[in-house]
């Protein structure tokens, strides 16, 4: 009788072990060999089969990169059936060779780790553009800027001058202009073409930045539009980055003397393995250890919005001190996190303080 109950026990264990999905890959690289560049997108096909005896879902498809996408059999798979991952590179701006992976998760019990595919090839470089050959690799359509992006440090006392480059390749005149309603701080100095630029004509917008004017601490963004009658891109967006900074250097030694002094308990905000969906908190004490109030500019987590804070006053007078709360959001991310954000003042000693954010997310 033990006998035939284990027995049954064994069977109806290998059973179980049989009743599920199982996939199985025709090939799981693809060598695309010699592409060219400009030739577009190009798709390998990896086909696999359910060789199980449950219907087989693929629950993730993630390409290691965002050169890389993919498409994928989205419903179930039966027993005996097939389904596909076409798993798509763009060669654009990508010459040399390459070696990308997409990790497939599907819904086999018995696997917990993901299966790779991988796609191999090598770009042939594409021959330069007319753009490219005038300097002009950015933007789109006839109309051209050299530069779509403006990063300087200016201080609260000083303005920044950028010339603007611009090229017309339309074989006609085109309007060129900067958007009506500028704000204050950016202004254009000059120019040196009319109303349009005239056909093949190069020329150039002269844009003043203000410090002074922008009444902000930090890296501050800020957009204008370049408005032209370019067929394929009417508007064409300028982006500044500007980090601004306190000028102390008009102070005496006499002021310098009185001026605050910030002075940080610690300026590592490090939590220990924390789940997705959890926070982290922390407390950083602030002193002011000078003789003249410490003034909190700003507080700079524009680069990391999982970062949230609470200041207990954003002025400490002599020889006090505030606390700086801050809470770390984990929400989707997972793994090492190592993130910097800075604390702003008007201590001349320490006026940009960077505060290091360290910690684990485990899934």
């Amino acid at each position: 009788m033990k006998k035939l109950v284990l027995s049954l026990t064994m069977l109806v264990a290998f059973l179980c072990a049989m009743g599920q999905p199982k996939i199985e890959f025709e090939k799981k690289t693809h060598e695309f060999g010699d592409i060219h560049e400009e030739g577009g997108k190009v798709t390998a096909r990896f086909v696999f089969k359910n060789v199980g005896t449950e219907d087989l879902v693929l629950t993730n498809v993630k390409p290691g990169c965002g050169c890389t996408a993919a498409n994928y059999t989205r419903e179930p798979v039966a027993p005996g059936q097939t389904g596909f991952i076409d798993a798509t590179y763009d060669p654009w701006n990508r010459p040399g060779t390459f070696n990308k992976n997409i990790k497939v998760s599907t819904n086999e019990p018995d696997v917990t780790t993901p299966y790779i595919i991988f796609i191999k090839g090598n770009v042939i470089k594409r021959p330069p553009t007319k753009y490219e050959l005038a300097g002009y690799k950015a933007g789109k359509g006839e109309v051209r800027v050299k530069s779509y992006s403006v990063n300087v440090n200016v201080t609260n006392t000083q303005s920044h001058l950028d010339t603007l480059w611009i090229r017309n390749f339309f074989e006609d005149g085109r309007k060129v202009s900067i958007q009506t309603e500028l704000p204050a701080y950016i202004q254009e100095v000059s120019r040196n073409f009319g109303p349009e630029l005239r056909a093949g004509q190069e020329g150039y917008i002269v844009l003043k930045y203000d410090g002074a004017l922008r009444n902000g601490w930090g890296t501050l963004k800020d957009r204008i539009a370049l408005i032209t009658n370019d067929t394929i891109e009417a508007k064409k967006y300028i982006h500044y980055s500007v980090n601004i900074q306190e000028d102390f250097s008009g102070l005496s030694q006499k002021e310098l003397d009185r001026a605050p002094k910030a002075v940080y308990s610690k300026t590592v905000f490090k939590f220990d393995t924390i789940a997705q969906k959890q926070n982290a908190t922390d407390v950083i004490t602030i002193t002011n250890t000078g003789k003249t109030p410490l003034i909190i500019r700003k507080i700079d987590t524009n680069n990391l919005p999982a970062i949230s804070y609470k200041m207990s006053s954003m002025t400490i007078e002599p020889n006090q001190s505030a606390t700086l709360e801050l809470t770390y959001k984990a929400q989707s991310r997972r793994g090492k996190q190592f993130s910097n954000f800075e604390v702003i003042t008007n201590s001349p000693t320490n006026p940009v303080q960077v505060i290091k954010v360290e910690g684990f997310i485990k899934q």
